[in-house]
């Protein structure tokens, strides 16, 4: 007889059925850490003089793998973690917040690519991703979503987090599974974003283990550290004082002593030498040093602070007795940003607006750096030092973007825990990885849409074999038009410096054209860190990675080729449901997305419909965003005024007079004159 009830006229002649659920008693659990722009040398087990003992713990108890690689930025390297495939390949070849009309930039993880979380929740595990998400497209992220790329549709089953690339960590906007959240605290009540996401992974842990302790789980926690803004409470800034003030090329070289002692740097690694677009330290003001180590003593306070939470939750894990039988994988979506250019920035929302940085304004804000009133991201040298000992950093495919540290600690521990892994490796190995450790299979077909293959082999044989052989022999890389690939021990990289920073179109030497592209060669089982060009040396070789990498550009779905921001903004997809005109937006419900609200560039009318009381008042009628970027339309002193603020630069137009009491509608119009400009 088939599986399934025999149904009789009665209970006493029926039989009853329970379809089989998998039921993975004893299976390990798994905890993945990703962290936020951070680069190869900036934690502690990794060669910084930076406090992570908790990252550093875990180092110890597991493994180091000093060549592991990711794909130089935040969208694509997550949704290569969570799926096992190359990022092009699932739509991901750039940010979820640029969606395009190319198949390798829609920024929509096709059903045939189901992620790790799905995979592991159907083979009975629970699911649950707390922090930053970024892999919804731009126009998806409101209310009313379609909620197909949001967590809850990708495999996990509890999300608390943010949806955008980043995020203030004194007023983020939250989402709860599918719903927009305030908050549950304000800054001036001691809010912390980081503290919030570790209590509520805690709470999502501890809820699944007092229900059913026997079953595991899959926890994703990505954190918004160490991305810009870098915002800590004050004291963990301070705890640094005075840290960094021999500057980013001295730190450099102290971090490059400690990687190669601790061996996570080969003995006779060349370390570069400071390129001359970097500012030298010592023909730095007294004034400008000042500021520049302040802006690298918020970003160790930042990070510190961090690791002080994990610390939390790994406490938490151990406090169930569920810590022993958890793997623990924590590595960087991306080497450093350089984002906060050659001066470092008080408000990075300036680098999207690309408007041009200021010592002076970064001077006159020093006080506030890490603080609720301030967006802050450090000046590019620290990025340089803080990705030694490579080249460059986030968005490009040199060393310094594509290669972070990796941490393993299995489940159960290692035979020689500490250790340092040699093996080459790449972002899409932690799925199998997962998968193998975990005694699940990848199937081949979910909700019976074919899967496509997953790129990358498990890491498992090199947990207790340092001999193992490499998972990565051939992996190609594009990011915003920088180039490389890798082959049989060879890297072959482009000179291509991508569009859309201003420092770096300014001052970064190589190439602005695809015309003139030049691909430097390097032979890394000798040359640990790129720094030994031998292209003249072997064209033979360049010839064949150049035309390897055009090979695998179109197995990915890579083309077409595109460097230039401003253009790709013109083939975006657009929103499926635009804003109406008018937009009528009811007080009472969640939060409102900034994608659901028309741009006030294009110009503007607001309007509101308010009750004055006897003897005048004051209140908030609408906002959006925060002081840092953002505008409200307020009532001062029974006064009608917006205030706008994008960069730091603050703006305001207000009433002369107070309103009448009684009931009113005030409005702010908003018309544009070009050049940014414009008449309210």
């Amino acid at each position: 007889m088939a599986d399934g009830p025999k149904i009789g006229r009665t209970l006493d002649d029926s039989v009853p059925w329970h379809p089989p659920r998998p039921r993975p008693a004893g299976a390990p659990n798994v905890v993945v850490v990703v962290l936020d722009d951070v680069g190869f040398a900036q934690i502690g087990a990794f060669g910084a003089d930076i406090k992570t003992p908790t990252m550093d713990r875990l180092a110890a108890e597991g493994l180091r793998y000093n060549r592991f690689h990711v794909t130089a930025l935040c969208s694509p390297s997550r949704a290569s973690l969570l799926t096992g495939r190359n990022p092009h390949a699932v739509g991901m070849g750039l940010l979820v917040d640029m969606p395009t009309g190319f198949p390798g930039y829609n920024a929509r993880i096709p059903r045939s690519a189901a992620s790790v979380a799905r995979v592991l929740r159907d083979a009975g595990w629970s699911t649950m991703a707390v922090g930053k998400w970024h892999l919804t497209p731009r126009f998806d992220r409101t209310a009313a979503g379609p909620f197909d790329s949001w967590p809850l549709a990708q495999g996990f089953e509890r999300f608390y987090g943010f949806l955008h690339g980043d995020a203030n960590q004194w007023t983020p906007n939250l989402v709860r599974d599918n719903t927009p959240i305030q908050p549950p605290e304000a800054p001036v009540e001691g809010y912390h974003l980081t503290e919030d996401l570790t209590d509520e992974a805690l709470r999502m842990v501890r809820d699944q283990n007092n229900a059913a302790p026997e079953k595991p789980f899959f926890l994703y926690f990505a954190p918004g550290t160490a991305h810009a803004p870098h915002q800590v409470p004050r004291e963990w800034a301070d705890e640094y004082a005075g840290a960094f003030d021999q500057g980013w090329e001295k730190w450099r070289e102290e971090v490059f002593a400690r990687q190669v002692a601790a061996g996570i740097v080969p003995e006779g690694t060349e370390l570069s030498e400071r390129p001359d677009w970097i500012p030298d330290w010592e023909e730095c003001t007294e004034e400008e040093r000042r500021l520049f180590a302040r802006f690298h003593e918020v970003y160790a306070g930042f990070m510190t602070h961090f690791d002080h939470h994990l610390g939390r939750l790994m406490a938490g894990l151990e406090e169930m007795g569920v810590a022993e039988n958890t793997m623990v994988i924590l590595t960087s979506d991306n080497g450093a940003s350089a984002e906060g250019g050659t001066v470092g920035s008080i408000n990075e929302h300036r680098y999207g607006y690309r408007v041009p940085e200021s010592i002076e304004d970064n001077l006159a804000g020093i006080d506030e750096i890490g603080g609720t009133r301030a967006y802050n991201h450090y000046p590019w040298g620290w990025a340089w030092a803080g990705n030694a000992p490579f080249k460059l950093w986030k968005r490009h495919t040199w060393l310094g973007g594509t290669r972070t540290p990796l941490i393993v600690r299995p489940a159960g521990g290692v035979s020689d825990p500490g250790a340092v892994r040699e093996q080459m490796c790449h972002i899409v190995d932690i799925v199998p990885t997962i998968l193998d450790v975990c005694g699940v299979s990848a199937p081949d077909e979910v909700d019976g849409v074919p899967q496509q293959e997953i790129a990358g082999r498990s890491l498992r044989a090199s947990f207790d074999d340092a001999g193992a052989s490499d998972t990565m022999t051939t992996q190609y890389f594009e990011m915003i038009g920088s180039r490389s690939v890798v082959h049989d021990g060879w890297k072959a990289t482009t000179d291509h410096v991508p569009m859309g920073m201003l420092d770096e179109e300014a001052l970064l030497p190589g190439s602005r054209s695809f015309d003139t592209d030049r691909w430097s060669l390097y032979r890394l089982e000798d040359d640990f860190a790129e720094s030994r060009d031998l292209a003249d040396d072997h064209p033979e070789v360049v010839k064949e990675l150049d035309g390897l990498w055009w090979e695998l550009a179109e197995r990915n779905q890579v083309l077409p080729l595109q460097d230039d921001m401003q253009r790709r903004v013109m083939t975006m997809e657009p929103p499926l449901w635009p804003a109406p005109d008018p937009l009528v937006v009811h007080p009472g419900g969640s939060p409102v997305a900034d994608e659901a609200v028309p741009s006030l560039g294009g110009g503007a009318l607001l309007e509101a419909d308010v009750d004055v009381p006897a003897g005048g008042g004051s209140g908030v009628l609408a906002a959006m965003g925060d002081w840092t970027n953002g505008w409200a339309f307020v009532v001062l002193d029974g006064c009608p005024a917006m205030l706008l603020n994008l960069t730091s630069t603050p703006y305001s137009v207000r009433t002369a007079s107070p309103l009448p009491e009684g009931r009113h509608r005030v409005g702010f119009q908003f018309l544009p004159s070009g050049a940014g400009g414009g008449t309210a």
